[in-house]
């Protein structure tokens, strides 16, 4: 894969508890409550996701062991990772992302618990794996979310020490992993509808300059709306340029500023 990249063992976790001392995992009811908290006083989405990683570290973290959190979001055949507790969390699901296999991607694609014990003798991804020892890595607890049709989720916790996820440790990062799926799957439906929000705005502000382009060549031409359109699609043709690029760029030559979109009340 190349010259190998370098990160160090992170030595400075936030609020996770993930550096020095860390705490034991807490018993589920505390646990749920804070997850429903999370949900309900976090309104902007980046910052649950944030946080998301933080509590998930923490609470599958022993005593013995720092916890690195990254969560994996598979949505139209592509991979990233959308929150994170350290930067090598991040690099580690990036690996993987650039190797297009690994136990993240397994866990999220096929819905299903991995646990990588040792990396240095696990059999499988071979390469990845490699790579991931390189870094210190010893092993990893990959837990499926479940956040409904049109994306694929997973909570990958990352060790420094091999085998440091036991049975004990795998079933209660499957049931905390059911339970935040419902917050992640609300943060990623908050996503979508602001995706699409944003999508009609740039929609309408590019709807805005066509029409006063359309007015600006009716005027300089005195043509029809329909010819001063066609004027408009022929230069977007022979310029090889969307034509909402070329509506705005006349508008700001007669102007001196875009068009501005106006609602009535």
């Amino acid at each position: 894969m190349g010259e190998s990249v370098s990160f160090e063992a992170d030595e400075e976790l936030d609020a996770s508890g993930s550096a020095g001392e860390s705490p034991t995992p807490r018993d589920h009811s505390s646990l749920f409550d804070e997850l429903q908290d999370l949900v309900l006083s976090t309104s902007d989405m980046q910052e649950f996701l944030n946080e998301l990683a933080v509590l998930s570290a923490r609470s599958v973290s022993g005593t013995e062991d720092t916890v690195l959190c990254g969560i994996t979001v598979l949505r139209r055949r592509r991979a990233a990772t959308v929150a994170y507790n350290s930067e090598t969390a991040k690099a580690m699901d990036e690996l993987q992302y650039a190797f297009k296999e690994g136990p993240c991607l397994t866990a999220a694609s096929e819905q299903r618990t991995v646990v990588v014990q040792d990396f240095r003798t696990d059999g499988r991804w071979a390469e990845y794996s490699e790579e991931v020892s390189r870094h210190g890595i010893r092993s990893i607890l990959s837990a499926p979310f479940t956040v409904g049709p049109g994306a694929q989720a997973a909570m990958n916790l990352y060790s420094y020490r091999q085998h440091a996820f036991d049975d004990d440790e795998v079933a209660f990062a499957e049931s905390y992993a059911h339970q935040a799926s419902k917050g992640l799957q609300l943060a990623l439906r908050m996503a979508h509808y602001s995706e699409e929000a944003d999508n009609r705005s740039r929609a309408m502000e590019s709807r805005t300059d066509i029409d006063v382009a359309v007015g600006i060549v009716m005027a300089q031409n005195r043509c029809s709306q329909a010819e001063a359109f066609e004027i408009l699609q022929r230069a977007s043709s022979t310029r090889n340029v969307k034509l909402r690029v070329i509506a705005s760029e006349i508008v700001q030559r007669v102007s001196g500023a875009a068009g501005a979109t106006h609602f009535e009340d």
